[in-house]
């Protein structure tokens, strides 16, 4: 970016761009149903693979727009939380393993509901509020203080980042680029491969969504780690990421931008509370849904069948509230933004998010074989 720009200016610019990432992603998700929870639940349930390749697929092309940023140095990659040197590895797995059990219950992750909520999806919008107000209260309410006490004391100290390459140069007597090139490419040709293998039970939308999905993670790091960067502040003479609530570079991540979009509502007159790139997607995906759904014909409103249907989405938007804040990002900010990345911590987080996910859908599908069944809803996204 220009030297000239102002700071006022950048911030526009990311904001802006935070929306127009926002509208693609949420007409790219109500178009191709791209869910990281759809994916596991239709592996598990009926070994239906093609949401799963859209997932990896967007792991893969979002790993190769990481290499290819940090390699043409318009990503400082060490400055993103996914890279930090300090590895809270309970909060990860624990905070993974809730938000998946919550997902399950809620029938998608915040990212999946933000999309249903644009398409008329009134569930969704009840699980976004409880998910807004349980991410608040773990940021800095009354659920921080369980997470400061119980999950932040685990945690790995390093002496560099967290990323695989940097972890495993010391072992493989490789630099750390070297290997982390090695694993996007390998990533890459893997998700091909099982592509292939599997090809009759893909279908184009699918997987371009997939590929959509890691070429908007791309954009979001350039965005945040390029064009709203400031090698010295004006006012603080100090490297200023611009308009992200981390003060970091950011890429895509769903559970804390909704607490502090209710942050933003409900202090709106507080001139400290400002919108910020991550609040500026989730109103952009909202948008882009609605949208496109409209477009397509496919708006419906949909309300809750049961009490317990609407007992289900309350807890699992509190459990996703609170484990994805725990976990430092959701089934995107972990499951697609971490992963691309290499982080340690976040694969932590997706094998607890797997994990928890695995054992709502178990507990589900126990239910399902009592007598009194027939009332239970499907568990398919």
């Amino acid at each position: 970016m220009s030297p000239e720009a102002s700071p006022a200016s950048l911030i526009q610019y990311v904001l802006w761009g935070g929306l127009l990432i926002g509208l693609a992603f949420g007409a790219v998700g109500q178009a191709s149903r791209f869910c990281v929870r759809g994916a596991i639940a239709d592996w598990v349930i009926f070994r239906g693979p093609a949401r799963m390749v859209a997932w990896f697929t967007a792991i893969a092309v979002g790993a190769l727009c990481v290499q290819l940023l940090v390699a043409g140095g318009a990503l400082d990659a060490t400055r993103t939380l996914a890279w930090a040197n300090r590895l809270p590895w309970a909060s990860c797995l624990f905070g993974g393993l809730l938000f998946g059990y919550g997902m399950v219950l809620c029938g998608g992750c915040p990212q999946r509901s933000l999309v249903k909520a644009g398409a008329g999806n009134m569930k969704s919008v009840v699980t976004l509020v409880v998910v807004a107000i349980a991410a608040l209260m773990t940021l800095r309410g009354i659920l921080a203080t369980v997470r400061v006490s119980v999950f932040d004391p685990w945690v790995i100290e390093l002496q560099g980042p967290q990323d695989l390459g940097s972890l495993l140069a010391p072992m493989l007597a490789m630099s750390a680029e070297a290997i982390r090139w090695a694993l996007a490419v390998l990533l890459l040709l893997g998700v091909g491969a099982l592509a292939w293998r599997v090809r009759r039970a893909l279908d184009a939308a699918t997987v371009l969504g997939g590929a959509a999905v890691g070429l908007l993670l791309g954009a979001a790091l350039f965005l945040t780690g390029r064009i709203g960067f400031l090698a010295e502040h004006p006012e603080t003479l100090e490297p200023a990421w611009l308009a992200t609530q981390s003060r970091r570079p950011e890429g895509l991540s769903f559970s804390a931008p909704m607490g502090h979009l209710l942050d933003l509502l409900t202090l709106w007159s507080d001139k400290s509370t400002v919108l910020s790139f991550g609040v500026a997607v989730v109103l952009g995906v909202v948008a882009g849904s609605l949208l496109n759904a409209l477009r397509r014909r496919e708006f419906r409103w949909e309300m809750f069948a049961s009490p317990r249907e609407f007992g289900e989405h309350v807890a699992g938007g509190l459990l996703m509230g609170f484990g994805g804040v725990t976990a430092l990002g959701c089934s995107i900010g972990n499951g697609v933004t971490g992963l691309a990345l290499l982080s340690a911590g976040a694969l932590l987080a997706v094998l607890g998010i797997v994990g928890g996910a695995w054992l709502a859908l178990w507990v589900q599908s126990r239910r399902a074989l009592r007598p009194d069944a027939g009332a239970a809803r499907s568990v398919a996204a």
